[in-house]
């Protein structure tokens, strides 16, 4: 559905600042009824990578092709598949009511809102705005808003969508229905979804695939499922009472894979990461050698944001 071929995009400079390099040279394909992650860090290229698959941004080379039609060549038909919800919830008029903003942004990609009564009923209801369908948006909690700018996405019937930060400063129960209905539209409907977020639950929750961009480049791109897999180390937790020696403190730093979490005059507590299962006995031991009590030992559960973090910091260049 989506193919992505050597795309390249540089800002040129301006008032005394260099010119930057967004997007080096990237190339990927998703295909149809893919529900895709597209994450990096602040500034690593992926917001202006969306922006030019949905056409607000030319790059400078390389092309994009959705559902087969060339984006750069061929702008307006190949953006017919497209439907976007930039910057959260952006993308609806806050005087008009659910209802309206649905009829409005459907004639506006040439359909008849008459003829979308239906969908338009459907999607009200399937994203529970149904109570509040004649509440004007500005009215409308922000995880309503959320809900209704996705809907004004998918109401167009496009075969993409692109969602940036589609659940962000929401609470955590807007965020859960989010990433239900995501989920949902994906397996009933076969759109191809891009989303991008800072938020890694989202991430392993709803992706089925993500690929990871720092400094403009491709660093990961793999399933959800695989790069668990690749990261998964046993990390533990430990709390004694009181405070470490000045000895056993440097014998612990000194140690690769312990990080001192917390320390204070009533506990302290370290984190330990095991890539041998020997360094635990040996941080045990140090903490033995001053008769150190142990409060408790907890292992930590692997999620996607400490993959992320260790991709982004180069544990897996090129996966």
């Amino acid at each position: 559905m989506i193919r992505v071929e050597s795309l390249e995009k540089t800002y040129p400079s301006r008032k005394g600042h260099p010119a930057v390099k967004a997007v080096d040279g990237i190339s990927f394909s998703v295909q149809e009824g893919e529900l895709l992650g597209f994450l990096g860090p602040n500034g690593a290229g992926k917001t202006t990578t969306v922006k030019m698959l949905c056409g607000l941004i030319k790059p400078n080379s390389g092309q994009i092709f959705i559902n087969g039609i060339d984006l750069v060549h061929r702008r307006i038909p190949a953006l017919a598949e497209v439907s976007a919800v930039l910057e959260g919830n952006r993308n609806i008029y806050w005087r008009l009511t659910p209802r309206e903003n649905l009829e409005f942004f459907a004639a506006l990609r040439g359909q008849s809102p008459a003829r979308l009564r239906a969908d338009i009923d459907h999607y009200l209801e399937r994203f529970n705005l149904g109570e509040k369908r004649d509440v004007e948006a500005r009215k409308l909690s922000r995880g309503m808003q959320q809900k209704l700018a996705i809907a004004v996405a998918l109401i167009s019937q496009s075969k993409v969508v692109l969602l940036d930060e589609p659940t962000l400063g929401l609470d955590v129960q807007a965020s859960y229905e989010i990433r239900q209905l995501l989920t949902e539209i994906v397996k009933e409907q076969g759109r191809t979804i891009i989303l991008t977020t800072h938020d890694m639950n989202v991430v392993q929750d709803t992706c089925q695939r993500v690929i990871i961009v720092n400094e403009g480049k491709i660093v990961a791109d793999d399933s959800v499922h695989n790069l668990l897999d690749l990261f998964r180390v046993r990390v533990y937790s430990i709390t004694i009472q009181g405070q470490l020696t000045p000895s056993q403190r440097a014998s612990l730093l000194a140690m690769e894979g312990v990080v001192m979490e917390e320390e204070s005059p009533d506990r302290t507590s370290i984190s330990v990461r095991l890539e041998d299962s020997q360094i635990l006995y040996e941080v045990i031991g140090i903490l033995e050698s001053n008769h150190s009590i142990i409060e408790s030992i907890d292992q930590d559960q692997n999620n996607f944001e400490r993959v992320f973090l260790e991709i982004v910091k180069g544990g897996s260049q090129g996966a």
